[in-house]
């Protein structure tokens, strides 16, 4: 049997100041479509400044949405091909 290897393409972006991080997450999937999210982390005032945290919390958010959006991508794409409603898939 022979197995294709399928990669798919994954862009984080930050925009950060003090306080706040907004994370933009984008996967470009090999049919052309591209799901798109936002995540983000806000500082509480008595927290040393950590850019790298903040990244890491707005980019697991992202990520997060990322997913679900698939799930939900793929669950259209069944019921399109099957003609009747998919059961849930839980993550």
């Amino acid at each position: 049997m022979m197995h294709t290897a399928v990669g798919w393409h994954i862009e984080l972006e930050f925009m950060e100041d003090d306080q706040h991080t907004r994370a933009v997450a984008m996967v470009r999937l090999p049919d052309g479509s591209e799901v798109r999210a936002h995540g983000h982390a806000t500082r509480h005032q008595v927290d040393n400044n950590q850019p790298r945290v903040g990244e890491e919390i707005a980019g697991a958010r992202a990520l997060n949405e990322i997913a679900m959006r698939l799930l939900e991508k793929a669950h259209e794409e069944i019921d399109q091909d099957s003609g009747r409603i998919s059961h849930p898939i839980h993550v």
